[in-house]
């Protein structure tokens, strides 16, 4: 993984020369106080604000060392002190006496009345003394950067780091795990945070790192453990912080703007998955697993069967990767890692479509992803991290055509009997995905209704649709209570008790529909008639897999009366 990491960042290098991402010979500091300039070298004056961020040199130990252009007062100035910090800037300084943008700097520091003195006279008057332990940085005059933030500054201190670290390499030196080579050496040096990781520090979260005396055998320390040079961990640290930030503003129906991650998908509040493809190859099927289109996806689903797939050679040379990570303080903890050619990929999301389909309203419905998540949630609660996991897991099933666990199936059906919803088409279709995936040589479950399955499972949940039929219809619409709320979950786990007591209430209910509405109350009863055939006895009790049976025969004997009715009105209508 790290390895895959580390040649994406690679690429966003030479792909972004002129911009640079992040660097080990860069880092995040604050800045308070800017110094400003004329191109000559004159002080012009301070400008105090609230502490910003900016990016510097990096100063690993700042004991005995200062850094370039962005340091304290008794760095830059020379105010207060013996003087010796103020000479490691000036050395600091000359390191770069060739880089342009800096000759107003140097000019400053060799104007004394008009320069550096002058600015250390000034600088009690104009900075306020809470103020004066901030960082100072030199800024020209009517110029919208700071000097150290020109281009040219950044790439003579990314090329002096990278001097230093090739003149530590020896025949000595540790090969790198990632890349093989001893190009840069592996040392005992953080090897980056990464940021907006979900439950991590808003600082960044390190991928790797080594802190305790239980990683010290074999006489290595700290992160030498994990013997990636320092050149492979700034590139793998630059291609997760890329795919954690990627994306573009986009505006919502509100005109809001908001970020749109491009390799990026949020799963709950603690989890992220990020993705991208060796060549950088767009996806279109991952937008389906976010908003389905039933012509675009039966499209993807026939191509696959049929074999007319025409890229399929070049789908192989190019491969799909994928790494869910969550935050746990300062460290990530990486949740699952997939990597596998787009050919199997696109048979795979191909796969996921047809084991989740099901009817709704007399059409092909396909679930998003992350709605199929979301049905075993508990809302109410603040923190249920069921979305997080459910939703890892189904991503993993849609991308690598596993099994999802049967927990998943005891966590849909226990949702989908305490809240109002009851047995939704998102519901139906996890439920489906589980049943038939962890199928083992029993009767696959169809995404419409079934009349030749004949389970005795399968057949209570369509009893139990038109005994609530019956109900409905003898009692109306507006009932405070039906069977669905009273007696749903007792029906699916315990059948031979309830349906006793749901077979009285029918015949209470179906002898009052006689005598408003005959015809009815006849069709209903010979419904009933016709699927009580197929039971020889009541089961005690349902296993967890029968539940899902009764569920999935309820849903769709739901829909068939559904379509039932509306071709009836569309009939009458006409």
């Amino acid at each position: 993984m790290i390895r895959e990491l580390s040649d994406l960042g690679k690429k966003i290098r030479t792909s972004n020369s002129e911009k640079i991402i992040i660097h080990n010979a860069l880092k995040e500091e604050p800045v308070s106080i800017d110094l400003v300039i004329d191109a000559d070298g004159c002080f012009k004056g301070f400008i105090c604000y609230e502490k910003k961020m900016t990016t510097a040199e990096a100063i690993t130990a700042k004991k005995g060392k200062a850094r370039l252009l962005l340091d304290k007062a008794e760095e830059v100035l020379g105010y207060g002190g013996d003087g010796k910090k103020h000479r490691l800037f000036l050395d600091k300084l000359a390191l770069y006496e060739d880089v342009t943008e800096l000759k107003p700097v140097f000019a400053f520091y060799s104007k004394n009345k008009t320069g550096v003195e002058k600015a250390r006279d000034d600088f009690e008057r104009s900075v306020p003394e809470k103020g004066r332990t901030g960082n100072i940085s030199f800024r020209i005059a009517n110029s919208d950067i700071r000097i150290h933030e020109e281009p040219a500054v950044y790439q003579r201190i990314i090329s002096l780091y990278e001097q230093a670290q090739k003149g530590k390499i020896n025949s000595n030196s540790k090969l790198c795990s990632i890349c093989g080579r001893r190009d840069y050496p592996v040392e005992d040096v953080p090897h980056g945070m990464i940021k907006r990781v979900p439950d991590g520090q808003t600082s960044g979260c390190a991928l790797v790192s080594y802190n305790c005396d239980a990683f010290e055998s074999y006489g290595l320390e700290g992160n030498v453990n994990s013997s990636i040079c320092t050149n492979c961990s700034r590139t793998y640290v630059e291609g997760l912080n890329w795919l954690m930030q990627n994306g573009s503003i986009v505006s919502d129906e509100k005109g809001k703007e908001r970020l749109k991650y491009s390799n990026r998908k949020n799963f709950g509040s603690d989890t992220a998955i990020v993705f991208w493809t060796r060549e950088n190859t767009l996806l279109e099927e991952l937008d389906q697993l976010e908003e389905p289109n039933p012509q675009e996806v039966n499209a993807l689903i026939e191509s696959v069967v049929s074999g007319k797939d025409k890229s399929v050679k070049y789908l192989e040379e190019d491969k799909f990767y994928s790494c869910s990570l969550s935050g746990v303080a300062a460290r990530i903890a990486i949740r699952d890692w997939m990597e596998m050619s787009l050919h199997d990929f696109r048979a795979s999301i191909a796969k996921w479509f047809g084991d989740i389909r099901v009817q709704y309203r007399g059409d092909v419905y396909y679930s998003r992803l992350y709605n199929l998540a979301r049905c075993c949630q508990n809302e109410k609660e603040d923190k249920d991290y069921t979305l997080s996991r459910v939703a890892s897991i189904l991503w993993r099933c849609a991308l690598k055509n596993t099994s999802p666990p049967l927990w998943v199936l005891s966590a849909v059906l226990k949702r989908s009997r305490l809240d109002g919803r009851g047995v939704t088409p998102e519901r139906a279709a996890l439920i489906r995905l589980v049943l038939n995936r962890n199928n083992k040589g029993g009767m696959e479950m169809q995404e419409k209704l079934d009349v030749g399955n004949r389970t005795a499972a399968y057949t209570c949940g369509r009893i139990f649709a038109v005994l609530e039929s019956v109900q409905r219809a003898a009692l109306g619409k507006d009932i405070n209570a039906g069977i669905r709320e009273r007696f749903f979950a007792f029906a699916s786990t315990n059948p031979s008790a309830a349906f006793g007591r749901l077979m009285k209430l029918s015949q209470n209910h179906l002898t009052k529909l006689k005598g408003e509405k005959p015809g009815l109350a006849v069709v209903l009863d010979k419904e009933l008639q016709a699927l009580f055939k197929n039971i020889d006895a009541f089961q005690a009790v349902f296993s967890l897999e029968e539940q899902g049976q009764f569920s999935i025969g309820y849903y769709h004997q739901k829909e068939h009366q559904f379509n039932k009715t509306e071709l009836k009105e569309t009939v009458e209508e006409a």
